[in-house]
């Protein structure tokens, strides 16, 4: 890929960020969930053959369903025509550490 021009797994993981409520991406139970990149990984992001897979962390005064609704929408832009399930994988809470939430 050139230089400067993103893979579609950092785009979705920019959007999925930039969702109010979203507390960062999650890489699933054993780290499973993630695109794999040249000597990187997006992690929370994963195509597969089906679609697409988004895992998140939300804040615990964000409405769930509706924040998953948002991610959806956003990313459905980004990856026009392709099945989108995000799955929120925990609830973080505003005092936890920084870098404690998003772990892609």
């Amino acid at each position: 890929m050139p230089p400067g021009v993103e893979d579609p797994a950092d785009t979705v993981a920019a959007l999925t960020r930039a969702v109010p409520g979203v507390a960062g991406l999650h890489p699933g139970m054993f780290g499973e969930v993630a695109t794999y990149l040249p000597g990187r990984r997006v992690s929370g992001v994963r195509f597969t053959d089906s679609g697409l897979e988004v895992h998140i962390v939300v804040w615990a005064d964000a409405p769930v369903r509706r924040t998953a609704a948002l991610v959806r929408e956003s990313v459905a832009a980004a990856v026009p025509g392709a099945p989108i399930d995000v799955t929120v994988e925990d609830i973080a809470t505003r005092d936890q550490p920084a870098g404690a939430v998003d772990a892609g």
